[in-house]
């Protein structure tokens, strides 16, 4: 008998990796809270208002995308209960066969009358909006064209098609150019976050439209931080370059001005008609709850007869990014209520976001990967129930920190 074919029976058997041996070897997070340097996941007690409570410690919240103010509304609370009222806590269901409820048909009408399209189509999160119309519409021929800054569920969206995933950089114009001339011949959808959420910055909606045109590419604009904030009448990113009618696919997120947890595609009616058929995450998810879909439509409501809460949202806005720069922080490109601090390094931002919790302001940390290596930035954002009171201690809180840790003089 050929030996070679004869196993060794003093040969040991090579173990097969564990799965789980990823998660042992995971070490930062402990490290960082056996140095109390650790900023997620902090547990908050009370609503998400202008102070909220943690720990049982009053604090400015400066780190919630509550930007109207509405979450805590009495009108978009009482929306809520009457909802669970009358159809209970769930809908058992999916949208395609049980879970499909008067409130959200009426929800679609409204957020399409609302947005200025032809139809809507409310999902039960922002990320399964995504997740869903991009995987639906991008197939194995076509090129999906994304911002490097895009959204993750953006990215996660485009992996789940079977088209090419193709990026340009950040808000640069001329290797959006370049990626379309590479792509001319083949089906193509641009992805555009109308308002940038960690940087604050806006897409330069009007030359993505012109050449989305020239190209013969289609435009979607995920507006989750625009829309409540931009726009004549808080209609978002579209409305605020007048470009309503260009843009091919609007999405939002119910989870920032609209004041709960969801989410929405707004476009023609044959685009919406197709995306019911074809988005999984759609599909084959639980419908949106009543309560939520409640409150969405009080706050669009209150949205549409306030507008002088945007107004004070904006006030608020301009002030912290003067008072900002001003005491000499570098604030990047941001134009809205998303105001980054860039602090450069990781351990910094750590450091800098603890201390901030020791003067009673709540902010958030971005580090790498999240942000580019060298970008590490608290994330700032405001509300239209700020007062100039908050405004002033956050500030003078940013000031000692920031004096404290070697950033500013």
């Amino acid at each position: 008998m050929d030996s070679g074919l004869v196993q060794d029976s003093s040969m040991a058997v090579k173990e097969s990796p564990d799965i789980f041996e990823k998660c042992l070897k995971f070490t930062k997070a402990k490290e960082l809270m056996s140095y109390g340097l650790y900023p997620y996941f902090r547990v908050i007690e009370s609503a998400q208002d202008p102070e909220v409570i943690i720990n049982g410690k009053r604090m400015i919240m400066v780190g919630s995308n509550n930007y109207l103010g509405l979450t805590n509304h009495p009108k978009v609370k009482e929306a809520a209960i009457e909802a669970v009222r009358k159809y209970g806590s769930g809908c058992a269901g999916s949208r395609l066969l049980n879970g499909t409820l008067d409130i959200h048909v009426n929800l679609e009408d409204k957020l399409a009358k609302f947005m200025r399209q032809e139809a809507a189509l409310v999902f039960s999160t922002g990320f399964q909006v995504n997740l869903g119309v991009i995987s639906a519409l991008i197939g194995k021929d076509d090129a999906v064209i994304i911002d490097k800054m895009d959204h993750a569920s953006i990215i996660d969206g485009c992996r789940l098609s079977y088209g090419d995933i193709k990026k340009f950089k950040h808000n640069d114009m001329t290797d959006l150019k370049r990626v379309l001339e590479e792509n001319k011949d083949r089906g193509k959808l641009i992805i555009v976050d109308g308002v940038f959420s960690m940087e604050g910055d806006i897409a330069n909606l009007p030359e993505i439209v012109e050449l989305a045109k020239k190209y013969r590419a289609r435009v979607m604009v995920d507006d989750a931080h625009g829309i409540g904030v931009l726009g004549r009448t808080g209609r978002g990113t579209a409305e605020h370059f007048g470009l309503e009618k260009e843009v091919d696919i609007l999405m939002g997120t119910y989870s920032k001005s609209l004041a709960s947890i969801g989410g929405f595609i707004a476009g023609s009616e044959s685009l919406i008609h197709y995306i019911k058929h074809f988005a999984r995450s759609l599909i084959f998810s639980a419908s949106p709850p009543p309560a939520s879909i409640a409150a969405v439509s009080a706050a669009v409501d209150i949205i549409e007869n306030e507008p002088e809460r945007r107004e004070r949202l904006w006030e608020n806005t301009k002030k912290m990014l003067k008072g900002f720069k001003d005491l000499g922080f570098e604030t990047g490109p941001s134009k809205t209520p998303i105001i980054p601090v860039i602090v450069e390094e990781n351990e910094v931002a750590f450091r800098f976001a603890m201390l901030l919790q020791e003067e009673g302001v709540f902010a958030n940390v971005a580090v790498s990967p999240a942000v580019p290596n060298g970008k590490a930035l608290i994330r700032t954002s405001y509300m239209a129930t700020h007062t100039d009171e908050h405004l002033d201690t956050v500030l003078n809180a940013f000031a000692k920190t920031g004096r404290a840790l070697g950033i500013i003089k």
